[in-house]
């Protein structure tokens, strides 16, 4: 970069991240949303992506520690109640929870997390990481997939309940919730991104950081795809 970006020049160009890296494209989510793949393999799916939907309010919670504005950490904080929930039963991860029940997977070993791959435990952990390291503003740049996670949800639900004779509408409750969640929390984070990002280092920052997501996603399913498909 060599020169400012407007507010909205920087939101197209962090569009076109998105619409170039974002891990819709993978080949995994290919197979499991047209209905290419075996039980196995989608119940390694769902277990593996346990870890990453419960340490996301473990981020959350990192990021909300560095916030020094009593306005942004409200604003903040319902991510982690989206996810957590206000008791045991409620909450994305339980509705998480739900999916590998209704998978056929024993609970108490999803939670144990003895099962997931180490590159999905390498690539979740170093997001933790990066939130707690980088700045603030790169920290929640680097949530903003959730601009492009609506359009994959949609085609998730509807190939998968299309193509799996296992899987019922009961099963996919989890996203639900998050084709509300996802656009509130982007909105509210491009809006940050484009007030705070005012010099050329930042507005780069900004962009490796959403780059840097796209990657830990894509690097779930290159973990998965080499496991369980090649």
């Amino acid at each position: 970069m060599t020169k400012i970006l407007s507010p909205e020049e920087l939101e197209e160009e962090l569009r076109v991240i998105g619409a170039v890296q974002y891990h819709d494209k993978h080949p995994f989510h290919k197979l499991l949303h047209g209905g290419a793949l075996n039980k196995g393999q989608v119940q390694a799916w769902a277990l593996n992506r346990y870890y990453y939907q419960a340490m996301i309010p473990v981020k959350d919670a990192t990021i909300l520690a560095r916030m020094t504005e009593a306005s942004l950490r409200r604003s903040w904080r319902q991510r982690i109640i989206d996810h957590d929930g206000e008791a045991d039963d409620q909450g994305g991860i339980r509705r998480w929870i739900a999916l590998t029940d209704g998978l056929g997977l024993d609970r108490a070993y999803v939670e144990s997390l003895e099962g997931i791959l180490p590159g999905t435990r390498f690539a979740v952990e170093a997001y933790v990481h990066f939130v707690a390291e980088k700045s603030l503003l790169e920290a929640i740049a680097s949530s903003l997939t959730e601009l492009f996670s609506p359009q994959i949800i949609a085609t998730r639900v509807s190939g998968m309940l299309e193509n799996y004779d296992f899987i019922g509408p009961d099963i996919l409750r989890y996203f639900d919730k998050r084709l509300t969640q996802a656009p509130r929390d982007a909105d509210f984070a491009l809006d940050y991104v484009k007030e705070h990002a005012v010099t050329v280092e930042q507005q780069a920052a900004v962009m490796k950081a959403l780059v840097f997501k796209c990657s830990v996603l894509w690097s779930q399913l290159d973990a998965l795809y080499y496991a369980y498909v090649t």
